[in-house]
């Protein structure tokens, strides 16, 4: 993949060749900041070389309708347009995504809500008096086609899961998915149905454990609550890790192996749900953590070597233009495929100035995660685990103190499972 050598104190620019723009002579090379990257050989798929193609849920009727999100507007279009830029999409499984019904959206979310989403969509109410207490307003507008948007993210997801269970593919993608903190009753934070939950019930109709894996910037609050440990036979199966403002990509992913080895030995799973939010990386509006792709892309390569079925889903991602490099290239890391630096031509080739590249470059953010602190938490989930459940805690002593209570930025390890052949459902 993409791997980067700072060169400290150096002050000179490289001069382009003759006859060459500044474009083409730099591109993959240096960077404005004066980084050298270097392109790696490339590698076999990060899924292990599996024979079967990556599954791509797409359709241009299905980019349409997410485009139509005014909180990211576009940014699908943006995303499957490098990815095409690139031809990687060639290289996988397309499949169209269906629509969500009624009933199996209301397999996590209440009838009334539904209801009422679905009537304020049709009549693009935004002032309904009960709109607020479902959430609707402010961050959820209730716009009008709201609810249709909702069912073809729902829809995609669940059309996802079951290329998995039906054994076509041991990866399928939802990029436009991954929308984690609609609740049952309630919209919240952008999204309007929990698309994730929904494809994790999808999957529980072959998988016993499911891991859901959540890398997004914040807390997926509508797969399970930050400080939720599980309740009676699924107590200690949630694992929420706390991480503070302007973390890198080495000291990420050193907390990311950390957990997810013990996670794994622990609750062997079957399945994974892995969200993959984008508003992680640095120049985010968000303005918290300072990721690039390529720390990403070490923690889905680690996940991805277990080789189970594994459904990747979107999430945040504010900044498009970064968003799309970093779906993009995370594409390219389950492909086992080394992408040019150099950003083809494409619909949206003027979004990537000035430099026109694949990479982001960190900013000079501080991190605020002490290792001592980090190495305290992480011996912790090594050292202590329940009696009688193998799973892990993390305990409030050991969170970092923020006014209000907890932190909003996590890596969270949800693990959803089902214990009885009722097949009665546990979400810790």
């Amino acid at each position: 993949m993409l791997t980067r050598e700072h060169r400290c104190g150096r002050s000179e620019e490289q001069e382009p060749e003759p006859g060459l723009s500044p474009k083409k002579a730099g591109s993959g090379r240096w960077l404005r900041n004066g980084c050298k990257w270097k392109m790696e050989e490339p590698e076999e798929p990060a899924n292990g070389g599996q024979s079967l193609p990556p599954v791509y849920i797409y359709s241009p009727e299905y980019v349409s309708m997410c485009d139509s999100l005014a909180k990211v507007p576009k940014r699908a279009s943006m995303v499957h347009s490098l990815i095409e830029a690139y031809a990687l999409h060639k290289q996988m499984r397309i499949v169209k995504p269906k629509v969500a019904s009624m009933e199996e959206m209301a397999t996590f979310h209440t009838d009334a809500y539904l209801q009422h989403l679905q009537k304020v969509s049709q009549e693009g109410d935004d002032d309904h008096p009960d709109s607020i207490e479902y959430g609707l307003g402010y961050d959820c507008p209730a716009t009008e086609g709201i609810f249709d948007y909702a069912a073809a993210v729902g829809g995609a997801t669940i059309t996802a899961a079951q290329c998995l269970i039906d054994g076509m593919c041991k990866v399928a993608i939802n990029w436009s998915g991954g929308w984690h903190h609609a609740k049952k009753d309630e919209a919240s934070g952008f999204c309007y149905l929990n698309d994730a939950v929904l494809g994790i019930l999808r999957l529980r109709r072959k998988f016993d454990r499911i891991l859901y894996v959540d890398l997004d910037l914040h807390h997926g609050d509508g797969t399970g609550d930050v400080s939720d440990v599980g309740l009676g036979k699924g107590r200690y199966y949630s694992v929420n890790v706390p991480i503070q403002d302007g973390i890198q990509d080495e000291k990420y992913y050193h907390i990311c192996e950390s957990v997810l080895k013990e996670v794994y030995i622990a609750f062997n799973p079957k399945a994974v749900v892995l969200q993959l939010g984008a508003d992680t990386i640095a120049g985010d509006p968000m303005c918290s953590f300072n990721m690039t792709p390529v720390g990403i892309g070490k923690c889905l390569k680690y996940i991805l070597q277990w080789q189970l079925a594994t459904l990747i889903l979107g999430g945040g991602g504010y900044n498009l233009a970064n968003t799309a490099r970093c779906w993009t290239y995370l594409t390219g890391v389950i492909l086992g495929k080394t992408l040019s630096s150099e950003i083809p031509d494409h619909e949206f080739f003027t979004a990537y100035g000035p430099d026109y590249v694949l990479e982001i470059t960190p900013s000079c953010r501080p991190d605020r995660n002490e290792p001592h602190r980090v190495q305290q938490i992480l011996n912790y989930i090594k050292g202590e685990r329940h009696p009688s459940n193998p799973a892990l805690l993390i305990p409030p002593s050991l969170w970092w103190p923020v006014s209000g209570g907890f932190p909003k930025y996590h890596l969270s390890f949800s693990l959803i499972f089902t214990r009885t052949r009722k097949g009665n459902l546990f979400l810790a």
